[in-house]
C-alpha cells in the first residue's frame, strides 16, 4: 500500500473516531489533602489530556513540570498534606474515631476550603465554560454544587469501593446479608452473627452520616448561594460515578448503570522504571525478594523500637531471601541486616512487576494491593485503619494473603507469615487466578473511565435510577405493603363478621323451633 493511501486511511480513521467526540473542557476537583486519594485521579486526568481534552485540576498536588492541556488550580497550603506523616500513635485514634469526627475532618473541614481565593475565583467562571466536572467523592459532597453553578454535568470519582453512605444517593441496593460495610472486616459469605453485626453497622453508618452531613447544607448556601433542603438534592446533578473497584478483587454486587467500576486504572499503561541500583538488587535476588512498604501515608519511623527490631530480626531470619524496604535510610541503616536495602522512594509498580519479587508486606491500602494482585505477588497484611482491615480480610479469605495484627506482631509471627507466603504454592496459584480475572476486561479501566466521562458530557444524567426520585417509604414499598395488609385485615374482618352473623342467625333460629314445638304439644 502506498504512503498516500496509508495517510488517507489514517485520516479517515481519525475523522470517524472524532465524529461524535470532540475535545472537552474538563474541570477536575480533588479537595481532600490525601496523596493516595489523588494518585488514581491524576493518572486518569493525564490520560485525558493525551486524548486531546483540556483539564483544569483543583488539588493540593500541582505538577512539578508543565503538561500540555493540563492546568493546575492549586490549593496547596490551604490544609495539611496527608503523606508519610501518620504516626504509630495515630492508629488507635483513627480506629476509634467517631463518625462525627470523620465527617468533620473529611467533609466539613474540606468544604471550608471553598472560601479559599482560587475556588472563589473559580465560582465566577462563566457558565458553559466546562463540558463536564469531575468531583472526588468521599465525604465533602458540597463540591457537587459546582455542577449547577457552572452549568455542567458532574462525574463522581471514588478512590475506593463505593462507601455505605453513597449507595442511597444512586438508588443502588445495599443488602447487609451479603454486602459487607465499608468499615467491617467481614467477607461476603457471613454467619448469622456476622450478618447481624453487619446490618447494625451499615444502619448506624448511614444514619449517622446522613445526620452529620447536614452541616454541609449551610456551606452550600454560604458559598454557592444555593438553597437546598438536603444533601440528596446535590446528587441530582451527578450523571455517574467512577469507582475504584472490580469484582475480581472486591465484592460481587448489583449496581445501577450510573456506577462504573474502573478498579486499577492507575496500573494500566503505567510507565514506571526502576532506578539502576534497585534493578541490580532485584536482578541479583536469585532466592527471591520481599517488598516492604506501608504506603504514602504511614510513617514507619514512628513505630516503637521493639517493633522495628522485630522487623529487622525477621528479615535476617529469612536470608538469603532479600528485602527491599521503603523508609528513611538515616533512621534504619545502623540496625538493618545485610539482606535488606532501604530507600526513601521506590517505583512500586515497577518493583512488583519484577520476576524475583515473591511477597509484599503491606498495610492493605487499596492502590498497593491492586498493584500486587495485578502482578501476582501474594501479601502479608498488617492493616492499621480505614478500609485496610476490610481489604486484607477479603484477600485472606481468597487465599492470597496472611494477616497480622500490629498489636501482637513479633519476630516469630512475622517470620512464619513470610515463610508461609513464600513456601506455600497455593498463595501464588490463587493470586495468579485473581490476576487473570483482574486483567480480563473488554476495555482497560482508563479507557472505560474516559468513555463514560465523554458519555456524561454528551448526554448528562440519563443513567439515573428512578429509585432516587422516591421517598424511602415508597422505595421499600411500605405504602404498598400497608395497603395490602389493610386489604387482608379488611377481608379477615369481613369473614369474621359474616361467620359471627351466620352463627347468630343459626343460634337464633333453633330456640324458636323448640318453642313452637312445645306449644304444639300443649
Amino acid at each position: 500500500m502506498s504512503l498516500i493511501k496509508l495517510l488517507f486511511l489514517f485520516t479517515l480513521i481519525l475523522l470517524i473516531h472524532n465524529e461524535n467526540t470532540s475535545a472537552l473542557k474538563i474541570l477536575a476537583i480533588f479537595p481532600f489533602a490525601g496523596k493516595s486519594h489523588f494518585i488514581g485521579g491524576e493518572h486518569l486526568l493525564k490520560k485525558l489530556t493525551r486524548r486531546g481534552h483540556s483539564v483544569d485540576v483543583v488539588s493540593h498536588f500541582p505538577q512539578k513540570d508543565a503538561i500540555p492541556n493540563y492546568r493546575d488550580i492549586s490549593i496547596r497550603g490551604s490544609s495539611p498534606i496527608i503523606a508519610n506523616n501518620v504516626t504509630f500513635d495515630n492508629f488507635s485514634k483513627f480506629n476509634s474515631v467517631q463518625h462525627k469526627n470523620f465527617v468533620e475532618a473529611a467533609g466539613t473541614d474540606v468544604c471550608d476550603l471553598l472560601g479559599f481565593h482560587v475556588l472563589q475565583e473559580l465560582m465566577e467562571t462563566p457558565k458553559g465554560t466546562y463540558d463536564v466536572i469531575i468531583v472526588e467523592f468521599f465525604a465533602a459532597h458540597c463540591y457537587i454544587a459546582f455542577g449547577q453553578k457552572l452549568n455542567a454535568p458532574v462525574v463522581g470519582f471514588g478512590t475506593s469501593k463505593l462507601q455505605d453512605w453513597l449507595f442511597g444517593h444512586f438508588g443502588n441496593p445495599l443488602n447487609p446479608s451479603y454486602m459487607p460495610s465499608y468499615f467491617s472486616t467481614f467477607a461476603q459469605r457471613m454467619t448469622f452473627w456476622e450478618r447481624l453485626q453487619n446490618t447494625l453497622l451499615i444502619s448506624s453508618v448511614c444514619i449517622q452520616f446522613d445526620h452529620y452531613l447536614k452541616t454541609q447544607i449551610s456551606q452550600v448556601e454560604k458559598h454557592f448561594g444555593r438553597r437546598i433542603s438536603s444533601i440528596d438534592e446535590l446528587f441530582n446533578d451527578v450523571s455517574l460515578v467512577l469507582v475504584n473497584e472490580h469484582f475480581s478483587t472486591n465484592d460481587i454486587k448489583p449496581a445501577t448503570p450510573d456506577i462504573i467500576d474502573v478498579g486499577g486504572l492507575h496500573i494500566y499503561d503505567n510507565t514506571q522504571r526502576l532506578a539502576p541500583e534497585v534493578q541490580n538488587w532485584l536482578d541479583e535476588s536469585i532466592e527471591g525478594c520481599v517488598y516492604f512498604t506501608f504506603g504514602s501515608t504511614v510513617n514507619i519511623e514512628s513505630f516503637p523500637k521493639d517493633l522495628l527490631k522485630a522487623f529487622y530480626q525477621s528479615f535476617e531470619k529469612i536470608a538469603p531471601v532479600r528485602v527491599l524496604m521503603r523508609g528513611d535510610p538515616k533512621a534504619h541503616l545502623k540496625d538493618l541486616p545485610e539482606n535488606v536495602m532501604i530507600l526513601p522512594w521506590i517505583s512500586q509498580i515497577a518493583v512488583l512487576k519484577h520476576k524475583n519479587v515473591k511477597a509484599f508486606i503491606t498495610h492493605g491500602g487499596l492502590l498497593g494491593t491492586q498493584e500486587a494482585i495485578a502482578h501476582k505477588v501474594p501479601m502479608i497484611g498488617i492493616p492499621f485503619f480505614g478500609d485496610q482491615h476490610t481489604n486484607m480480610r477479603n484477600y485472606e479469605n481468597r487465599g492470597i494473603a496472611v494477616i497480622l495484627d500490629v498489636k501482637t506482631l513479633n519476630e516469630n509471627s512475622l517470620t512464619n507469615a513470610i515463610n508461609t507466603v513464600l513456601k506455600d504454592p497455593t498463595y501464588r496459584k490463587n493470586i495468579a487466578k485473581m490476576s487473570a480475572l483482574f486483567w480480563d476486561r473488554p476495555m482497560s479501566p482508563v479507557d472505560t473511565a474516559i468513555y463514560w466521562i465523554e458519555y456524561a458530557a454528551r448526554h448528562g444524567p440519563v443513567l439515573k435510577s428512578p429509585a432516587t426520585e422516591l421517598s424511602w417509604w415508597k422505595l421499600y414499598l411500605l405504602d404498598v405493603y400497608g395497603f395490602m395488609l389493610m386489604c387482608i385485615l379488611a377481608i379477615i374482618f369481613t369473614i369474621i363478621k359474616l361467620i359471627t352473623l351466620l352463627c347468630r342467625c343459626a343460634s337464633g333460629t333453633r330456640p324458636k323451633n323448640k318453642v313452637s314445638r312445645a306449644n304444639k304439644n300443649k
